[in-house]
């Protein structure tokens, strides 16, 4: 037999045992293993754990130097170096504050008070390795523990630098920073835990399967009900926020305001010039807040798929429609485009669709950004004129006002009706989530419960906090030293030198 025939046999044979052996295997049921075992089998996914490094960087880039840049570029010249140093500062204050134990406040389960604050079982990241996990929102899918913390870091970075374009100018650097740490602690972390917190589907699913196992045994019941109670006040009401538009925006932005009022008005308010130095600088800013943002909201899926396609195409198009709807606006009323009314509108949209970004189909979110764009610049001219409050750079009526329309708009726009991805069921089908009942008006008084109590909770906490602070340290710089400018009072550098 030639070398040709043997190989041609060889090839004959073993083709006949894969067929035989595969119609036995076929006759024998595959294994399948518990919950338990496929959570501790999970291993993160390259392209998931990527993407959200990616994420990570980009959220960062949002604050240092998009949110310096935007900020800093609409303050005055002998301000702009403070502004940049406040911010840089806030980002790098918040980053240690997070390793030490703001993740751990945030995310991890906090006992009787565990509704609105998480506990200490991972203060200076005490336990958690380079093999930790956390699950994501799909059954299965976890991410390092490490690039999780990497994440969220970000967004407690940002969220009180947010605040500072509320009380640019007048306000005493130690009081900025004193400030800083209390309101993260005492206002951020709650909100953070209270929004996003639960026990992940893979919990629920193994209560979920142990309740199918055994129908009627009680213990197991027991076990589901605390499972799925197992997370913050907020996302026990059945709230969503995708990405932060309580947690973030209107945190961020009704304590802007309750400082501005606290603070009082700039010297010259409403009499002297008070125009941005560099309208190149916050163009330049806004362009690097909309690239971040698409990390700010895809990211926030934890996972690389539709869903996060989904968010950074609305990301996408809530922002150009806002734009263009302040553009607008803005136009009809005041007869002249300007560039600092479409940069504006622009971050109205990115704010807006925050929470509703991997909820709302494509069309919904545009509808959302038109209308974000168009009540935010009346919020922001008059409104605040008609008040008379010097919420110097609009976060309020950018931030606050844009997070509760797109807060409320998400309880409408998740409808499948409206082109909306649904609600997500861990129980009824455990291991794989299964679309759940979706009614417009339970949603809605969900959606406004979470408005509601993100508005007291930041609100009262940051006029407490702002008390406290003026107490000790004072908040405000001297007559003289504003109108020297904060750069050289604070600092004793200039932004510019020529």
């Amino acid at each position: 037999m030639t070398s040709r025939s043997r190989l041609a046999s060889c090839l004959t044979a073993g083709a006949a045992f894969c067929v035989v052996a595969g119609a036995a295997l076929a006759q024998t049921p595959a294994p399948q293993p518990d919950a338990a075992a496929a959570a501790l089998a999970a291993v993160p996914n390259k392209g998931d754990t990527a993407w959200m490094l990616v994420s990570s960087a980009l959220v960062l880039m949002m604050s240092v130097p998009g949110l310096a840049l935007f900020y800093g570029g609409l303050v005055r010249t002998k301000n702009m170096l403070s502004v940049l140093t406040q911010v840089f500062a806030i980002v790098c204050l918040a980053g240690l504050i997070w390793v030490a134990y703001g993740y751990s406040l945030a995310f991890t389960s906090g006992g009787g008070l565990n509704s609105f604050i998480g506990g200490f079982s991972k203060v200076f990241l005490k336990g958690v390795t380079p093999d930790s996990t956390v699950a994501t929102f799909s059954n299965g899918v976890v991410i390092p523990e490490y690039v999780y913390i990497c994440f969220q870091m970000t967004f407690a970075m940002i969220t009180p630098a947010l605040i500072v374009g509320a009380i640019v100018e007048r306000i005493r650097f130690p009081a900025l920073i004193l400030f800083t740490v209390l309101w993260l602690t005492f206002v951020y972390l709650p909100m953070a835990h209270m929004v996003w917190y639960w026990a992940g589907p893979d919990a629920i699913a193994e209560a979920a399967r142990a309740v199918a196992a055994n129908a009627g045994d009680a213990v197991a019941k027991t076990k589901l009900d605390e499972t799925i109670g197992d997370a913050g006040l907020i996302y026990s009401w059945g709230a969503l926020d995708f990405a932060g538009g309580t947690v973030v925006h209107i945190n961020a932005g009704i304590a802007g305001l309750v400082g501005c009022l606290l603070l009082g008005k700039r010297v010259g308010y409403g009499r002297d010039l008070l125009a941005p130095h560099s309208l190149t600088m916050t163009m330049i800013g806004a362009a690097l807040l909309w690239v971040g943002w698409f990390g700010f909201n895809a990211g926030s899926n934890l996972e690389a798929n539709g869903t996060t396609a989904l968010a950074m195409l609305n990301t996408f198009v809530a922002t150009s429609a806002a734009a263009l709807g302040w553009l607008f606006v803005e136009w009809a009323g005041k007869g002249k485009p300007s560039l600092l009314g479409m940069v504006s509108g622009a971050v109205a949209g990115l704010v807006a669709v925050t929470p509703a970004s991997g909820f709302a189909g494509p069309m919904g979110s545009i509808a959302l950004g038109l209308v974000s764009g168009a009540v935010c610049y009346s919020f922001c001219s008059g409104v605040k004129n008609a008040f008379g409050y010097d919420d110097s750079l609009d976060v309020f009526g950018i931030h606050c006002v844009g997070g509760i329309i797109g807060a409320l708009a998400t309880g409408i726009l998740v409808a499948p009706s409206l082109g909306g991805v649904g609600l997500v069921d861990y129980v009824a089908k455990p291991g794989s989530a299964s679309p759940g009942d979706y009614v417009m008006a339970t949603q809605v008084w969900a959606q406004i419960k979470a408005v509601v109590l993100t508005l007291l909770w930041s609100g009262i906490g940051s006029a407490i906090l702002f008390k406290l602070v003026d107490v000790v340290v004072g908040l405000r710089v001297t007559q003289e030293e504003e109108r020297e400018g904060l750069d050289l009072t604070d600092h004793g550098e200039r932004a510019y030198n020529y």
